[in-house]
Parts: C-alpha cells; sequence; structure tokens
C-alpha cells in the first residue's frame, strides 16, 4: 500500500515591539527572570490590558506581505487552557474573527502554492526552568505578554523537504518585512508541525500528530523524517495499533519524538470573546495603504538582483536568503562596482565564518566599503590575492581597514622588478637541478620555481611580475 505525508505548520513569531502587548513592559531579550512584569502581563486581579497598536499594525503587515486577506473587523478571546507558565489560566488570543486568513506563500523550488488559513495574534507565556534532579521547575515571567502572530498553513506539504523550504520562505519574508528578528536560537521563530499520512488516492485525512516547540531548521527536518516513518510503520507493520491524534515533543537527543499528551480540539479550550478589549476595527483605506507600501521582499530583490546585477540564480538566492547579507552586498558594490566580484567573495570567503558559526551576520564587524577598498588594492597590485584572504580574515576578526592591515603587518605585495630579481637569482643558485629540468622541457620545474619564490617572499611577490622575471632568468 502507498501513503502519503501530509504536514501543517504553525508558526509562533514573536514581534520586534519595544513593549508588550497588553502593557508597556519591556520586551527585551536576557534581561533578569521576572524583572519585566507588571499586574497586567501577570493578570493580577483589579489589571485590565491595553492593546498595542504597533502589534495590529505589524500583524497586518504580515497578512499583507502573504497575500491574506485583512480584516476590518477582528476581536480578542480568552483560550481557557491550563498553562503552567501563566498566572491567570488562560491566554489572550483570537479564535473565530482572526485579523488575516486566506493568504499563500509560493514556493519556487516545488512550484507549488502553499495556502496560509490564518494569521491572528496572541501573547506568548512564560518559560519554565526544570531543574536537574528536583521535584520541582522554576518560571520566568519576562516572556508573558510578549506579542507573538501565530501564521497556520492548510496541510498542503506533501514531505519535510516541502516543510522546511515553506519556513525558510516564511522567516525571509518576516525578516524583509523587520516586523521580528526571527531569532530561533531565542525563540523569536518557533514552530508546531502537523503531521499524518494517510492512502494515495484517498481523500480523507487520518489522525495527526502534532510536534511541538520546534526551533531549528535542522531539528524540524529530522523530527518529522522520523515522526513520518514512524507512522508509516505503524500503518504497515502493525495492525493492532493505529496512529491516534496526539501531542508529541521532539527528543534531539534520543532521535525520536515522544507522546506528551492527547491532541485538544478547539472545544477543548473553551474560547469566548475577552470581556476587557473592545474589537479591532481597521479603516479600509489604511489596510490598502499597508499593500500599497509593502517593502521589497525577496522574490521581488532576486529578480532585480538577477537583472542589475547580472547575478545566477544560486547567487542570488544565497545572497537574498538573508535580508542583512543582501544589503551588505548592495552597499559594497556602491563603492566597487564590480558585483560578480563582490558576491564571490561574500558567498564563498565570508559565507565559510558563517557556516562554521564563528560569526554572525548580526554582528560582522566587517563593512561594506572596508571589503570594497580591499578588492580595489587587489586591483592596483597593492596585494595579491592571497594576501587578500588574510586581510578579509583580520578585518572581520577585528573590524579594522584593510589599509590599516596591510601598513600594520607589512602585507604590501612586492612589484619591485630589481627586488624579485635578487630572490630569484638566489632561489635559481640553489636549485640547478630545476634550472636544468625546465631547460630540458620539464614545465613542472617551472611550477617549482615558482612555488620557492612566493615561499621566500611569504605570498607578497606579484604571481605575474614574478613569474615574467623567473622566465627571463631561465
Amino acid at each position: 500500500m502507498a501513503y502519503e505525508t501530509i504536514i501543517g505548520l504553525e508558526v509562533h513569531v514573536e514581534l520586534e515591539t519595544n513593549s508588550k502587548i497588553f502593557c508597556g513592559c519591556s520586551t527585551s531579550f536576557g534581561a533578569e527572570p521576572n524583572t519585566q512584569c507588571c499586574p497586567v502581563c501577570l493578570g493580577l486581579p483589579g489589571s485590565l490590558p491595553k492593546l498595542n497598536e504597533k502589534v495590529i499594525e505589524f500583524a497586518a503587515k504580515a497578512g499583507a506581505a502573504l497575500n491574506c486577506e485583512i480584516s476590518p473587523y477582528s476581536k480578542m478571546d480568552r483560550k481557557h487552557y491550563f498553562y503552567p507558565d501563566m498566572t491567570k489560566a488562560f491566554q489572550t488570543s483570537q479564535y473565530d474573527l482572526p485579523l488575516c486568513k486566506a493568504g499563500h506563500i509560493y514556493l519556487e523550488k516545488f512550484d507549488k502554492k502553499i495556502r496560509i488559513n490564518r494569521i491572528h495574534i496572541e501573547e506568548d507565556a512564560g518559560k519554565l526552568l526544570h531543574m536537574e534532579e528536583e521535584n520541582s521547575s522554576l518560571i520566568d515571567y519576562n516572556r508573558v505578554g510578549v506579542p507573538l502572530i501565530e501564521i497556520v498553513s492548510e496541510p498542503d506539504m506533501r514531505s519535510p523537504e516541502e516543510a522546511i523550504e515553506y519556513l525558510r520562505q516564511l522567516k525571509s519574508i518576516l525578516e524583509y518585512l523587520e516586523i521580528s528578528d526571527c531569532k530561533m536560537e531565542q525563540g523569536s521563530l518557533r514552530c508546531d508541525a502537523n503531521i499524518s499520512l494517510r492512502e494515495v488516492g484517498k481523500k480523507e485525512l487520518n489522525a495527526k500528530v502534532e510536534l511541538k516547540n520546534i526551533n531549528s531548521f535542522k531539528e524540524l527536518l529530522k523530527a518529522l523524517q522520523k515522526e513520518e516513518k514512524r507512522q508509516l510503520e505503524l500503518y504497515e507493520f502493525n495492525e493492532s495499533y493505529k496512529v491516534i491524534q496526539e501531542t508529541r515533543r521532539w527528543d534531539s537527543a534520543k532521535g525520536r519524538t515522544i507522546s506528551m499528551r492527547s491532541k485538544e480540539n478547539a472545544h477543548d479550550y473553551r474560547y469566548f470573546p475577552e470581556p476587557d478589549l473592545p474589537g479591532v476595527v481597521m479603516a479600509k483605506e489604511k489596510i490598502q495603504r499597508l499593500y500599497d507600501h509593502l517593502p521589497e521582499l525577496p522574490q521581488q530583490k532576486k529578480i532585480r538582483f538577477i537583472s542589475e546585477y547580472q547575478l545566477s540564480e544560486i547567487e542570488t538566492d544565497i545572497l537574498i536568503s538573508n535580508r542583512k547579507l543582501s544589503l551588505f552586498f548592495e552597499e559594497a558594490a556602491k563603492y566597487y562596482p564590480q558585483p560578480k566580484i563582490i558576491a564571490n567573495w561574500l558567498l564563498v570567503e565570508l559565507m565559510k565564518y558563517l557556516k562554521e558559526d564563528t560569526i554572525c551576520i548580526d554582528s560582522l564587524k566587517l563593512k561594506p566599503i572596508h571589503l570594497a577598498d580591499m578588492l580595489k588594492m587587489i586591483d592596483d597590485h597593492t596585494i595579491s590575492g592571497k594576501i587578500a584572504k588574510q586581510v578579509f580574515e583580520e578585518m572581520i576578526q577585528t573590524g579594522k581597514t584593510p589599509q590599516e592591515i596591510v601598513k600594520e603587518s607589512g602585507m604590501v605585495q612586492i612589484t619591485d622588478t630589481a627586488a624579485l630579481e635578487n630572490i630569484i637569482e638566489a632561489i635559481l643558485a640553489e636549485n640547478p637541478k630545476s634550472v636544468e629540468d625546465y631547460r630540458q622541457g620539464k614545465e613542472q620545474a617551472l611550477g617549482f620555481l615558482m612555488g620557492q619564490v612566493m615561499k621566500q617572499t611569504k605570498g607578497k611577490a606579484n604571481p605575474q611580475i614574478a613569474k615574467e622575471t623567473l622566465l627571463k632568468k631561465l
């Protein structure tokens, strides 16, 4: 029997506002536990919430970018469910009248449109800190009330790989909108994945499993692949046990999903309208302005980069995948109008450091104008390409200009023919056999002698001038 995989994602995104959704407490990350909370976000008796207008603006902006319909009227609801990391015994969210609905993302890689069911706003919960070998947990309430949007897709993805591509595209769009920093390692973007299998050709959906709170592409891919395999084995080899609707967590260390609880349905949450907050009304003119004034999004930037800078599709895809990397590229291109060369240095040399996690694009010390200046120094033969790699590394580590680094380290390329002649004459005198081999037609001897020149000059010799001088002496 052949089965197909059905996947939908619920993506939670922390909005980059200065204050929380219903109060004035700070949303900054990394503060001392329980120092960024007040009676309102703790839900203490007598406190009343006030909706942060910036949250509505950011959420609606996301809806416009994701091709959603933005509702002129939406409302807040209470979601009654036991949250051990919230004090008020309910979460304020949206239920039947969300802010945005009926959108989509196009996955160019798979030539497929993934529908978005809805985008709604809600507050985040706190953070439980489980103590090793203790029967109790600690709670940090700083995150309670941090504004979230939840982006709920339709179950349109048919493989873990499609789900990863959808999440990558979504993250990139949100970064370009500048409504969230999308730092997955800090929990700013995390997702719940719903996955089920069904027989090919069948229309009805089988019981789904929800995988909770995964915050990296790598772990999401592994979790979906493992759960896909687990369900397939149940359907194919275990007639007495079927997949049940439940919530499971991903145990990265053990490489498996583990049951947490049965999966709730909407009625289990006992939603009802939030009595302390009025409905959200957006004028049609304001909604239209959101659509009309969207920033340049990744797909638009891709088309422009290919046309304007004559880059390949592969080069462009990597550059636009990170908004800050694309901005760095464009800024450097203003100072050094050879975009292909700039792209090559970013995609080869810079990406090497980014992939090794030795640096982060957000805290990059290297400046676009400094990269441009270094490339000009290669062009005017001040430094060689080999030396430039050393200069590039030091610029990344220190933030110094290439001129400062070259001056301090004495890396200037040797272009003085007279100086090179003295070095080459000494090398020829020390290697008579290689000289004789070359004169007898053995071309590899020339490579050896050039290697000796570069070694002797510590890579500072201008390769072209050095080779011409060497041939002259031979």
